[in-house]
């Protein structure tokens, strides 16, 4: 049996934990908490406790009525993916157990362990996504072999025929087998994107997204409201113009199409300072977010969102975001995605500098250069 009491003699004890430690009552508010949960909250002791645990967020994927039946049924529970995001936007994502317990007078209450685990998902995520960006462009470009050999020899074939063929009437024929060939070869080669990294120059990223919302809001619903949030501090990044252009005009066109008739769609770019991105650091990095307030993206496709030919909407080709990842990943970036229902952000990070990175491996090599290894 624990009761709040006990709390107030392991404080310093409990301070010491790297694991978040809250305490709540049967109405699920705050008894008492350490200092690590103090961190994972964003809120001191003082102006927490007292606080019912779920009004510290304006969205939480763990329903409250889990910890209640827990309470009810005298049942621990567990989750490890629970998003939280807090009042002023910040979202984090945390593992945690609850422990149903009984105070000193016998009521009932909730032993909360709270893990953050942000840092570590976003690791393997993009351990992950390389791998399975790695696996899927192995199997286009086999595919791809596969399919454009015997679609050069079908094109020939019917070019053949076609000039042996003594009616121009029956030309219609052949001449359809030729436009259905290169169709195909033309979309086997948009599967496989470009393998060169295309010539760049500096540009001043928010030029391009004007260029973006003017392309987009032309072709969208009248009743979709734009938010452009630019931060002016951005320098000039040294890109691809083009091809980032294409690649931020397929995710928005996919926010626009993704709400529907209306909606909100915010773009929004910031400074983001020590970033690592696959292993490698940069001092710097723009952000791009792209956000829409549509359903979300469905959870049977959101782990393969970037595959080709994997689309969410009926009558999408597929190959919108995967283009897109593919220019971001030329550029050293990344795209993340966060979506739940009414909340849609793809995250674009796009280095200003290149980094090299400090591993033990490149430490090892500059020593044997400098001739001192082994010294």
């Amino acid at each position: 049996m624990v009761t709040a009491d006990c709390t107030k003699l392991v404080q310093p004890q409990l301070d010491q934990l790297l694991t978040g430690v809250v305490l709540l009552d049967a109405s699920l508010t705050i008894l008492f908490m350490n200092a690590a949960a103090e961190t994972i909250l964003d809120g001191s002791r003082k102006r927490l406790l007292g606080q019912p645990l779920f009004s510290l967020f304006s969205y939480s994927s763990l329903n409250p009525e889990v910890l209640q039946s827990a309470l009810q049924e005298q049942q621990s529970v567990s989750d490890s993916d629970v998003s939280l995001v807090f009042a002023d936007g910040q979202r984090i994502t945390i593992e945690f157990i609850a422990q149903p317990l009984l105070g000193a007078q016998g009521q009932s209450q909730v032993l909360v362990e709270l893990r953050q685990v942000d840092q570590i998902r976003r690791i393997n995520h993009e351990n992950s996504q390389q791998q399975q960006l790695s696996a899927a462009h192995a199997m286009i470009r086999g595919l791809a072999h596969e399919i454009k050999n015997p679609l050069g020899g079908l094109r020939g074939a019917a070019q053949l025929l076609a000039s042996e063929l003594p009616e121009p009437a029956l030309r219609e024929y052949t001449d359809l087998i030729i436009n259905q060939a290169d169709r195909l070869r033309n979309l086997v080669d948009r599967m496989l994107g470009s393998h060169h990294i295309p010539q760049r120059h500096s540009e001043n990223i928010h030029a391009l997204l004007e260029r973006v919302w003017q392309l987009v809001s032309l072709s969208a619903s009248s009743a979709i409201q734009w938010q452009r949030d630019y931060d002016p501090s951005l320098p000039e990044l040294t890109m691809a113009s083009d091809a980032l252009e294409q690649a931020l005009l397929n995710i928005v066109l996919n926010g626009c199409e993704a709400m529907g008739e209306q909606g909100v769609l915010t773009l929004r770019t910031r400074i983001i300072h020590q970033q690592t991105i696959y292993g490698n650091r940069y001092r710097h990095c723009a952000l791009i977010v792209v956000q829409d307030n549509g359903p979300g993206i469905a959870p049977a496709v959101r782990d393969t969102l970037f595959y080709p030919m994997v689309s969410g909407r009926a009558g999408g080709t597929g190959l919108g975001l995967s283009i897109a990842q593919n220019v971001v990943h030329q550029h050293g970036g990344k795209i993340e995605v966060v979506s739940e229902p009414g909340h849609t952000e793809f995250l674009i990070y796009l280095p200003y500098l290149p980094s090299k990175v400090d591993t033990k491996a490149d430490r090892v090599s500059e020593l044997s250069k400098d001739g001192h290894y082994g010294d």
